[in-house]
């Protein structure tokens, strides 16, 4: 009989599905399968897509040589799912339900189940998806935004952000449900999460929130932010462009490349040094209000994310933040490792695979 052996990773994207293969923690076979606008573009919504990529991840499968009869597991990116703790999940008829009427909205990440589960099922294995976009743990404190209208709602790189606090527990021998974190996720989007014990207990909204980012304004001065909008000056879309994806470092200096912003400094420029730092001081404040909710008790912050390889970045927020907690860098993010090391957790036994139905509100 043929050893099972290896588990599939997919994390699908708007024009793209990365895939790799994984012996135990060894990344074997792995490819950023790019998807032509024409052959996407005639599709009516992403969960159309499932059998042109599902298709093109079987052929990649036969042109690395591996069989599905020697997958162990099949894991997928998980998608915008209703509120959910985090963990690795099994992929239920549930969860596929949800995923094909796009519950929480349109996503490329809404196939990562459907396929791992496609994949999966003619083998007779499982299919995963991990601490997908829809984590939610926050404490109900923390929802009430001071109007009763609108509550505070918990959107971040949840996957990126427990993956690199499962790290920091397994790098010291340590219990993560035992220590105390605040995270900093630093990308085109921050979010910076206090963790108590394992649980991410509050969030800034990367995408309305927090500090300032590469391409978002964060949270800004509502009256002014009110009178804009108001104005007659600009439309919703155009408002809305501005708030994410034409704010922040590329409203204020035309890029969202921080190498190109260092590189403007290190030439002299003083207004692109102002802003960059002001990024910084944004991030260091935001981790030092994140903190009380730990009543200061924190064992380690932890700076992640493309922009945690810049080191003039790192190094101001270290020089603000440090009296709270020793400051720990784990630059970038690898998707597809953190997707991997959340199925083995489940499969050496650390933690138990959590079933959708049971931890969500199916019939709210």
């Amino acid at each position: 009989m043929v050893e099972r052996k290896y588990i599939l990773v997919i994390n699908p994207g708007s024009t793209s599905t990365k895939v790799a293969i994984f012996n135990g923690e060894e990344k074997v076979f792995t490819k950023n399968i790019v998807h032509p606008n024409k052959d996407i573009e005639h599709y009516n919504n992403i969960i159309h897509q499932y059998d042109y990529r599902l298709n093109v991840i079987l052929e990649w499968l036969k042109e690395v040589n591996i069989t599905p009869d020697l997958l162990r597991a099949v894991v997928g990116r998980g998608g915008m799912l209703r509120p959910m703790p985090a963990g690795t999940y099994l992929v239920t008829d549930a969860m596929e339900k949800d995923l094909k009427d796009a519950i929480g909205g349109e996503h490329a990440s809404n196939l990562g189940g459907l396929l791992a589960r496609g994949i999966a099922e003619e083998e007779g294995i499982k299919a995963y998806i991990v601490d997908p976009v829809a984590v939610d743990e926050i404490n109900d404190i923390a929802r009430i935004s001071g109007m009763p209208e609108i509550q505070r709602k918990s959107q971040l790189h949840a996957l990126n952000i427990k993956a690199v606090s499962h790290r920091y527990a397994a790098e010291h021998n340590i219990d993560l449900k035992s220590i105390n974190l605040i995270v900093a996720h630093l990308g085109g989007g921050i979010s910076v999460a206090p963790i108590e014990k394992g649980r991410i207990i509050d969030v800034n909204n990367a995408n309305e929130m927090g500090p300032f980012s590469p391409e978002r304004t964060g949270g800004l001065p509502v009256g002014d932010l009110a009178k804009m909008c108001y104005s007659g000056k600009y439309t919703i879309n155009e408002m809305k462009m501005k708030l994410k994806g034409k704010g922040g470092l590329v409203a204020y200096l035309g890029t969202n490349d921080a190498k190109e912003v260092e590189e403007r400094i290190k030439d002299g420029d003083e207004k692109a040094r102002l802003i960059y730092m002001a990024m910084a001081y944004g991030v260091s404040k935001e981790i030092g209000a994140m903190s009380t909710a730990l009543y200061g008790k924190v064992d380690a912050i932890i700076l992640t994310g493309g922009l945690a390889h810049s080191k003039l970045l790192t190094d101001k927020i270290q020089s603000m933040t440090r009296f709270i907690a020793p400051v720990v860098l784990y630059p970038g993010e690898d998707e597809l490792e953190a997707l991997n090391q959340g199925v083995l957790r489940v499969l050496k036994g650390l933690e138990i695979e959590k079933i959708y139905e049971n931890e969500v509100d199916i019939y709210d």
